[in-house]
């Protein structure tokens, strides 16, 4: 097999209309989009304050992304058995099972590259909140790049690939696997077995939220949140029934809102029962956030990285993901949560950060980013 300087190695597998989210458009995909099985999620740091070195890894991770959500490789296979192959090949004969990839920059992004004046006037770090208790190296971070795919392999093939192309300008800070299980459009469930995502926007209600609208190179771009959230499973397990939904403020079985029958029936924060209590009590999870009036279109995923060695317990939970037009939509909400949500007997903020998706990349004579670095 070294003899000769021809490699023949295995095609992508053809990819087909029903497995394909397509690139090109208004948004990022990876926002809007339906929710997928899975997801690897990066945060990068820069390494360069090189604006053209930068815009030059945009465009070429453009021009990657494109192929991968097509479901074929970042470049053909040269025909140089003496050169490393031109992709990794580990989804070599997978479909592309709705890859998206989704990029976003930080406010240090700004810092590092010495464009402070274009940053958006919202885009600001995320306060500390109450409870929190942030851990190295789960903040901070200059890109992040979320992959969202129906298969693990082919969500991590397509981060591996992007990293693999910009080493000269970035770092892994961190990463994080998530995983979601559900049928159809069920509403897929967290690892305490509660519905996780209910109450997210649709239709007017999700564009009124999500996207931003401001007469700077964000529009139609977003902000996203990210929180690493470990969830205490041992302790979460011992808590009986009525506990966990008062918790929650829903059903566990039916996710319905306490008092009610069905998931997606409306929530009535005032609704008492014959003794004159709130159903649903004022330090739910549901309450809390409820009051507050803001939308924000959540997709996380559940995660489980092996035993935490210092406790001997799971290290498993919650990677948090939200899409709002302004980051406070999500303070807001975070801030009414503080000291009081019940929740947070079960559960630890380890990781945060705030980051700007930048618009759709419209066609192939626009690149991710276009509309910032056209102003570089």
């Amino acid at each position: 097999m070294f003899a000769g300087s021809v490699i023949a190695l295995e095609p992508r597998a053809t990819p087909t209309i029903t497995n394909i989210y397509p690139f090109y458009g208004k948004h990022q995909q990876g926002i809007a989009t339906p929710a997928q099985h899975h997801t690897y999620f990066m945060v990068l740091d820069l390494h360069t304050d090189d604006i053209q070195k930068i815009k030059a890894m945009f465009q070429l991770w453009t021009a990657y992304s494109a192929n991968l959500t097509a479901g074929k490789n970042v470049r053909p296979y040269q025909q140089n058995a003496y050169l490393p192959p031109a992709d990794t090949g580990e989804s070599d004969s997978l479909n592309p099972y709705h890859l998206t990839l989704t990029f976003g920059v930080s406010p240090s992004f700004f810092e590092k590259l010495k464009i402070e004046h274009l940053k958006p006037a919202e885009l600001n770090p995320l306060p500390h909140f109450p409870r929190d208790q942030l851990r190295q190296p789960y903040i901070d971070g200059d890109i992040c790049i979320q992959a969202c795919a129906d298969d693990p392999q082919v969500a991590f093939h397509a981060v591996r690939n992007l990293v693999r192309a910009a080493r000269a300008n970035i770092s892994m800070r961190w990463s994080q696997s998530g995983f979601n299980s559900f049928e159809g459009n069920e509403t897929p469930r967290n690892l305490f077995g509660f519905k996780d995502g209910t109450g997210n926007p649709q239709g007017e209600a999700l564009e009124d939220a999500v996207w931003y609208q401001g007469d700077n190179w964000l529009k139609n771009g977003s902000f996203l949140t990210v929180r690493r959230i470990q969830m205490h499973l041992e302790t979460w397990d011992r808590t009986h029934l009525n506990g966990q939904e008062e918790t929650f403020g829903r059903h566990r079985d039916s996710g319905a809102p306490l008092g009610q029958q069905e998931e997606f029936q409306a929530v009535d924060l005032e609704q008492k029962n014959a003794n004159g209590e709130k159903i649903i009590p004022e330090i739910s999870h549901l309450h809390l956030a409820k009051k507050v009036g803001h939308n924000i279109l959540r997709r996380s995923f559940s995660y489980a990285s092996g035993i935490d060695p210092k406790t001997g317990q799971f290290d498993a939970g919650l990677l948090f993901i939200s899409f709002q037009k302004h980051p406070q939509q999500f303070i807001d909400i975070q801030n009414s949560l503080g000291n009081i949500d019940k929740m947070n007997e079960y559960i630890t903020h380890i990781g945060s950060g705030l980051f700007a998706c930048f618009a759709g990349v419209t066609d192939k004579n626009d690149y991710l980013g276009k509309a910032l670095f056209d102003q570089c």
